[in-house]
């Protein structure tokens, strides 16, 4: 059977809860990383949340194996993260991602405008 994209999103969704911008900046507040999943062309256009760390999606597993060379630092596998994107897919998506690479505790915030409009602030 073909994997589609919805039940892909729909298996992300089921293992990676739903976060508010509040809940997210009390965790950010005790260590957890905001981790922003978009493009590097989005960042440029309309910024980040403030607090954030931007690996865009397509770079994730690189950035997130401790083995490579190319591990980030900021990725521990007893850190919590936050992920968002624009909208809240590419998120989920990549909280599965990291959920299935060992990462406990992930969250998907949304997108950016959900923590714009909740009184975020941006940098």
């Amino acid at each position: 059977m073909t994997l589609t994209a919805a039940a892909m999103l729909e298996a992300a969704h089921a293992v990676v809860p739903k976060i508010s911008t509040e809940e997210a900046r009390a965790k950010m507040a005790q260590g957890a990383l905001l981790l922003d999943v978009r493009d590097g062309a989005e960042v440029q256009a309309s910024g980040r949340a403030e607090g954030g760390h931007h690996i865009s999606r397509g770079m994730l597993e690189f950035r997130a194996d401790p083995s490579l060379p190319s591990h980030d630092p900021e990725l521990q596998f007893d850190r919590p993260l936050i992920l968002h994107c624009a909208s809240g897919g590419r998120a989920a998506l990549a909280g599965k991602l990291l959920k299935d690479m060992g990462y406990r505790e992930v969250w998907n915030l949304g997108g950016l405008k959900d923590w714009v409009d909740a009184g975020g602030p941006t940098a």
